[in-house]
């Protein structure tokens, strides 16, 4: 592995993780939207992440678990799921989006969980930018070597 390849390592990490943001930010905003019906009600999304390998990256289509002493190239968001755990149901007749029974729907979004996961996402996005600010540094001092 050569030190550029940390560039680009470090780039979909950095990648990666501005996506669980935007799907944090996204739950955190529709954390308090009520609705009438169970299947119009926001439900909370997550980012699914994979490891990209040296194999994927030249076009070898095999299986994501790789041998186990090949290095990984990077990271790759598979796709956004919804979580399917139960919705908040709630009485409040007065609620002008309360369904006939009384109940309004709230989404299963926990903001405390949320931002603890916000946290950590910011903090590995710091993580990857300070692994390629160290690489460029890296990088300039070899180019100072012959000097």
């Amino acid at each position: 592995m050569s030190l550029a390849s940390v560039f680009n390592i470090a780039g979909t990490g950095m990648s990666a993780q501005s996506t669980r943001l935007n799907t944090i930010s996204s739950n955190i905003a529709n954390a308090e939207t009520v609705s009438s019906s169970i299947n119009q009600t926001y439900r909370a999304r997550h980012p699914v992440f994979a490891t990209v390998f040296e194999s994927s990256m030249q076009g070898d289509r095999g299986s994501l678990f790789a041998e186990q002493d090949e290095a990984g190239r990077g990271v790759q968001v598979l796709g956004i799921v919804e979580d399917q755990s139960s919705l908040m149901p709630r009485y409040e007749p007065n609620h002008p989006a309360a369904d006939e029974k009384g109940y309004v729907y709230y989404p299963n979004v926990n903001v405390v969980e949320e931002m603890a996961d916000m946290i950590s996402a910011s903090r590995a996005f710091q993580t990857n930018v300070e692994m390629m600010n160290t690489a460029k540094q890296m990088m300039q001092r070899v180019l100072t070597l012959g000097q």
